[in-house]
């Protein structure tokens, strides 16, 4: 791990407060890891019985639509716009579900459940091969394995379930 202000190769060393960070001898400075940060959409439909997955493009299992946060802008609003991009459908409502940190693309990824509107789906061709409705347990057979969206979508499931109760 580098400085990103001058280059230089960074130690770890014992901050007060936060414990071992990377420290930049020649600027004199902790440098504290930077990540870029996306959100996941666990997207269902108005009667909230089924989930929308998506295929990418030379991918074999179905995950959750997902996509960077913009600089400037909130997750909320990357909600919305990636979903509308990617499906050409509006979300109706969200709410933020939780977060997980995926280190293979150094990322924050923030998981959101998302209602969207009935309507059909117009797929972005340059991102997506497919995008289906699937009831719970076959979502829940489909999604890629061991992934973070495999673990986002067991959560949602599970409180979709509790809330039907």
């Amino acid at each position: 791990m580098h400085c990103p202000v001058c280059g230089e190769k960074l130690a770890l060393y014992v901050h007060e407060q936060e414990g071992l960070v990377p420290y930049c001898k020649h600027c004199g400075e902790f440098r504290f890891p930077q990540f870029a940060t996306a959100v996941s959409m666990v997207v269902v439909n108005r009667a909230k019985d089924k989930v929308l997955l998506a295929k990418h493009n030379n991918q074999e299992d179905y995950i959750l639509f997902a996509g960077y946060v913009k600089k400037g802008e909130t997750a909320e609003k990357t909600v919305t716009r990636e979903f509308r991009e990617e499906t050409k459908l509006n979300v109706v409502k969200y709410k933020y579900m939780s977060s997980l940190y995926h280190e293979p693309h150094n990322v924050l990824m923030l998981n959101f459940l998302v209602v969207a509107e009935n309507g059909e789906i117009t797929l972005d061709k340059a991102e997506l091969a497919d995008a289906q409705w699937f009831d719970f347990d076959t979502a829940l057979q489909v999604i890629r394995k061991q992934s973070v969206a495999e673990t986002f979508l067991k959560n949602a499931i599970a409180e979709l379930k509790s809330k039907k109760q």
